[in-house]
């Protein structure tokens, strides 16, 4: 029997991003996923393999590699595989793409929180990062808000310009406070350790989206951001006691556990309560999100 293979190019053609928010829903309506994580080193490179299994979707391994050294050669730093197995028979029912898979499910996880969250006549949104996420964050929140005008603030101003000129209509901020005072919607992607959003900046009615931090050291947002807003994370489990964004203040006390107040898994809590509230969403990913992605992509790849 032969396995597919999806590659990006197959997965790119098929793929929307409103379907693929659907299906997240879906999936979390499901029995709750069980996963685990396993990290080796040796210096400076990592394999990182991250496996979940949801009863009634399937299983998965996501494995990646990390190898900071390749750079300099002209290789990707960052490499990997997808296997995705059958629920009843754990057979391998595909192969799929690694970068396909990481780009779909980190944007739309984040959408999904944002269709949740966000006013639905926001209009302004401001890009915080004009990495590789960026430009997928673009795609994704065109076509939640199809209305939606597009702002990006980097560090280095070039490297917003240049994500600019592949986003047509998207402008480049001077100034990241006026920015943010400024959206409806800011969707920070970022590799920060120390806060570059401040709390203080914030505006009734936005929504904070943020994705970038993904280790316990790293954080996007003030504490004051937080104590602000009403806070929301895809899940408990790959946030909570993991991700600096969260982790950092609980452990300071400037929020505690009940200000977090629901995940994916509880989707009538994860709604805006007023036009004036200010929403926060903490995108922290996981394999259960690379599960129903992957699972996705394989019905819309057998469907056409």
């Amino acid at each position: 029997m032969s396995v597919p293979f999806i590659t990006y190019e197959d997965g790119e053609a098929r793929l929307d991003w409103l379907r693929l928010t659907e299906a997240l829903a879906a999936g979390h309506q499901l029995p709750k996923a069980e996963i685990g994580d396993t990290f080796l080193r040796r210096g400076g490179d990592t394999l990182l393999s991250r496996a979940a299994w949801i009863d009634g979707l399937g299983s998965l391994v996501k494995t990646a590699t990390i190898h900071p050294g390749n750079a300099p050669e002209g290789l990707p730093t960052i490499n990997g595989a997808v296997s995705l197995f059958d629920d009843r028979t754990g057979i391998l029912s595909a192969m799929v793409d690694f970068h396909l898979v990481t780009k779909w499910k980190t944007a739309g996880d984040s959408l999904l929180g944002a269709l949740r969250l966000a006013r639905r006549d926001a209009r302004g949104v401001l890009i915080v990062g004009a990495g590789t996420v960026a430009r997928s964050l673009y795609e994704a929140f065109g076509a939640g808000f199809p209305e939606a005008r597009f702002t990006v603030w980097n560090r280095t101003r070039a490297k917003a310009e240049a994500l600019a000129g592949h986003c047509p209509g998207m402008t480049v901020a001077e100034d990241l406070e006026a920015a943010v005072r400024a959206a409806d919607i800011i969707v920070s992607a970022t590799m920060a350790t120390e806060p570059v959003i401040r709390g203080d900046w914030l505006q009734p009615g936005q929504h904070l989206n943020l994705i970038g931090a993904y280790r316990a050291d790293m954080r996007e947002v003030d504490d004051v951001a937080l104590q602000r807003g009403r806070v929301f994370v895809d899940s408990f489990d790959t946030t909570i006691g993991h991700i600096g964004e969260i982790a950092i203040p609980l452990a300071s006390g400037a929020i505690k556990r009940a200000d977090l107040l629901a995940d994916f898994y509880d989707p009538e809590a994860m709604t805006r309560q007023s036009a004036d509230e200010i929403t926060v969403f903490k995108n922290g990913g996981g394999a259960h999100l690379d599960l129903m992605t992957s699972r996705h992509i394989l019905d819309c790849f057998q469907t056409g």
